[in-house]
This record gives structure tokens, C-alpha cells and sequence, in this order.
């Protein structure tokens, strides 16, 4: 990778830096990193293995891991469409879904599988979130005594790799809500972060300004889930 920067260190340091943290790349005089100190590979992987820990404390997705691909039934009438994209887009998540439908349909279901499919599968932060959820732990840390850890959880949040918001318009509304939600979502749509987002909320319910956003195509691809609920189907099923 470089010239490293040498000391004495233990037998468990890092074979490219001995502990270092830091390399200086093998360049010419000119080049813009001559003489730079440049983060080994070993602190690149440290960060993302901290920022991984970091999304999964804040996200609900332990509670969610066995909502996979492999555990929905695609064979439910009304969910092949929504599987389908989900699946691709688990594969090259770009842009937006914005999955609809009533309760018990399988949105939520089909939101964790891509989030556990772009946690195993690809180089990037999950968050999911329920909506509500979110906003109390936003509300909690929004004090005036806590403006840093605000600050920090906020921009954790909105820099999520993928982002899930579950149940959109299930929240209390307030001006505050409206606007930190706002907020949320106008910054992911302008820097086309992907985002999942899950209602069971008529459009015309929503923020106007969320709204235009979620019906932009260039964007966000809404998908209908016409299937019924899925748990009176298993209480019907029930012995």
C-alpha cells in the first residue's frame, strides 16, 4: 500500500502499519499525497466495522433479521409485484420504493428483507425505523441540554446507506414532527440517497411537500400491495 510508519509494537498489530494507523504512499515529488499521512486499511476497516455497530444499535433490524426474502411467500396473492422490485432493488438499491398498502399486506415484511439483504450483501449502512419510533427518539434527544447528541443522532439518521421508514403517517402530527420529517426526506431526495418508505396512509394525508417528492418518478417508485392481512389469514388457518 506504501511506506509505512514505523515503531515498536505488539505481535497483533497491523502488518501494514505496525500499529500505526497511517501510511505514506509510495509517490513522486509533486503528486498531491506525497509526504500525506493516509489512513491505513486497518482504521478504514475499524470505522466501518464502528459505524456498522452504531446502525444496527439504532436501527430495529435485530428484532427484524428473520424477515428475509427467503421467509415471505410470494405466492400470496397480490404481493408479486412488490417481491419482485424488492428483490431488485435489494440488489442494486437506487433511488426510492415507497411501498402502499393496508395492514398485514407484507410491506413492512418486504422492507426488512432488503435491509437484511443489503446488510449481508452489500457495502452499506441499513437503518430501519419506524416512524413514529423515530421521531420519539429524535424528540428525546432535541433538548437544550442535548443539542450535540441531537445533532449527531440527525445526521446519523439522514446518512443512513439505506434508509427504511416504516408506517409513514402513523405519526403524532405536530409542526416539529412535520418539519424534522420534512427535513429528513428533502435531504435524501436531493442527494438520491436510497430510501424505503412504508403507509398505509392515503397520499393526500401526507405533508404536501413530502408528498410531491414521493409521487416525483424520477425518484421513488411506488408499488400497491393489494393483498390482504396476512395475520387473519393465519388466525383463520389456526387450529
Amino acid at each position: 500500500m506504501g511506506n509505512t510508519l514505523r515503531f515498536s509494537g505488539s505481535e497483533d498489530d497491523c502488518p501494514i502499519c505496525k500499529g500505526a494507523g497511517f501510511v505514506r504512499l509510495d509517490v513522486p515529488v509533486g503528486h498531491p499525497n506525497f509526504g500525506r499521512l493516509i489512513p491505513c486499511e486497518c482504521k478504514v476497516h475499524e470505522r466501518e466495522a464502528r459505524l456498522l455497530r452504531e446502525y444496527l444499535e439504532l436501527s430495529g433490524l435485530d428484532q427484524l433479521e428473520h424477515w428475509t426474502f427467503e421467509t415471505f411467500d410470494p405466492r400470496v396473492p397480490g404481493v408479486a409485484e412488490a417481491y419482485a422490485a424488492c428483490v431488485e432493488y435489494a440488489r442494486n438499491p437506487d433511488g426510492w420504493l415507497f411501498l402502499l398498502g393496508g395492514y398485514g399486506c407484507g410491506k413492512t415484511h418486504l422492507a426488512a428483507a432488503v435491509a437484511n439483504y443489503v446488510l449481508q450483501h452489500q457495502r452499506m449502512f441499513p437503518l430501519f425505523t419506524v416512524v413514529p419510533d423515530l421521531l420519539d427518539h429524535l424528540r428525546a434527544a432535541f433538548a437544550p441540554d442535548r443539542g450535540a447528541s441531537y445533532d449527531a443522532r440527525f445526521e446519523q439518521v439522514r446518512n443512513a446507506g439505506l434508509l427504511v421508514l416504516d408506517d409513514l403517517g402513523t405519526e403524532h402530527t405536530t409542526s416539529w414532527a412535520t418539519e424534522k420529517l420534512f427535513q429528513l426526506i428533502n435531504y435524501r431526495y436531493n442527494q438520491r440517497k436510497p430510501t424505503i418508505i412504508t403507509s398505509n396512509r392515503d397520499l393526500d394525508h401526507l405533508d404536501e411537500r413530502i408528498r410531491s417528492r414521493l409521487c416525483d418518478r424520477w425518484i421513488c417508485k411506488p408499488i400497491f400491495i393489494k393483498a390482504g392481512d396476512y395475520r387473519l389469514r393465519r388466525s383463520r388457518l389456526s387450529p
